[in-house]
């Protein structure tokens, strides 16, 4: 799909906002709005404010989305209780890289400058959020929470599956109006230009709302005698949200760089000996920096103080996310439950077991000696 597009630092920022949620949240979120350049997707912000406070105040939004906004209060609750899932959803993928998905502290963007380069991890961020849109409208459809939408009313009368015929019933998710609202209001501000940062915006968002179409399963109620399955209701469900990041995280992998066509209509695939399509698969256009490095231009946090997991060879290990400047190892306690045994009627009671554990983090970055000398 084609869109635009360290130390974790989301621990203390969590604290802060389990004590005091509503006040400095609000005032973080108001902040963010207030200094949001270009590069970045404001209304990824949209959960933190009323509806009205935030279409009057968000500078980024183009005038289509903030129509939008203002006609349908009850959508932008759900795309803002839909944010904090995808962005739990991209911290789970990478949680064991060099760059994990960071939300940054005191900063007037989200996830930094990283956003502000066209990057794999760019391209990953735009298609996820776009597929959390989707995935958050037609989950309130659904459940009857917005006036304008309900269950999917073109699914009636009998069909028929690899098990034989069955009747359309329940409440079958209405993804089709999913997809089209997220399409007007994400893809909008990315049609107000015809850059090549705004082109691959568009097509990493066709990709995040396609993959949560892609997972959508038929679930059945079976009718008969002993349940014997002899009548059968059913209606198209979505599938769990860590699918479709699975399904990403996967196309992050195999991401395609892209340059502009010469006369700015459309891509071309950098690798000329390319045989496939793109259509299906996420693009970028800059390359990534390693992120070994605190580099703020760059957006990269560096790996210092990661842990790692000193006998992998993968990516989490010490190896790898320390970029070979090594590591340190500290023996911390820590307290388990063990011993547990289940009493009638009807508890579980454990023991507290503390054992010593040995933790690895990396390394920071040593300064050149001859730089201490001048």
């Amino acid at each position: 799909c084609l869109t635009k597009g360290g130390g974790n630092r989301t621990g203390s920022r969590n604290g802060i906002l389990s004590r005091h949620p509503s006040r400095i949240y609000f005032t973080f979120i108001l902040l963010l709005l207030i200094f949001t350049p270009r590069a970045d997707s404001s209304w990824w912000y949209i959960g933190a404010l009323g509806a009205r406070v935030i279409c009057d105040n968000i500078p980024g939004l183009v005038n289509k989305q903030r129509q939008l906004c203002q006609r349908h209060p009850d959508l932008m609750q759900s795309i803002g209780e839909g944010a904090k899932e995808w962005i739990r959803e991209c911290q789970h993928q990478f949680r064991h890289h060099r760059w994990n998905c960071s939300t940054l502290d005191r900063d007037h963007t989200v996830f930094g400058r990283v956003m502000l380069h066209s990057s794999r991890e760019a391209a990953f961020v735009y298609a996820i959020s776009s597929a959390g849109v989707v995935y958050a409208i037609t989950r309130a459809c659904s459940q009857g929470e917005l006036k304008i939408c309900s269950c999917d009313a073109h699914k009636r009368g009998r069909a028929r599956d690899d098990r034989g015929d069955f009747d359309w019933g329940g409440c079958s998710d209405n993804i089709n109006y999913g997809i089209k609202f997220a399409k007007a209001f994400v893809d909008a501000r990315e049609r107000m230009v015809k850059d090549a940062r705004a082109m691959m915006n568009l097509h990493n968002n066709r990709c995040g709302r396609m993959a949560v179409k892609r997972f959508m399963k038929l679930e059945c109620k079976c009718h008969g005698v002993s349940g014997s399955c002899a009548l059968r209701t059913c209606w198209l469900a979505m599938s769990d949200f860590r699918r479709t990041g699975d399904y990403l995280r996967k196309k992050y992998n195999t991401a395609i760089e892209v340059t502009m066509n010469q006369d700015g209509t459309g891509f071309m695939v950098a690798d000329k000996d390319f045989k496939g399509t793109t259509k299906n698969e996420l693009v970028y256009v800059e390359n990534s920096p390693d992120y070994c490095l605190m580099d703020r231009a760059a957006g990269s946090l560096g790996t210092a103080g990661r842990v790692c997991n000193k006998s992998s060879r993968g990516t989490d290990g010490c190896e790898v996310m320390c970029c070979g400047r090594g590591y340190d190892t500290m023996r911390v306690k820590r307290v388990t439950k063990c011993e547990c045994k289940f009493k009638w009627c009807c508890a579980v009671e454990c023991k507290d077991c503390e054992d010593t554990v040995d933790v690895h983090t990396c390394k920071p970055h040593k300064r050149p000696d001859w730089l201490d000398l001048t």
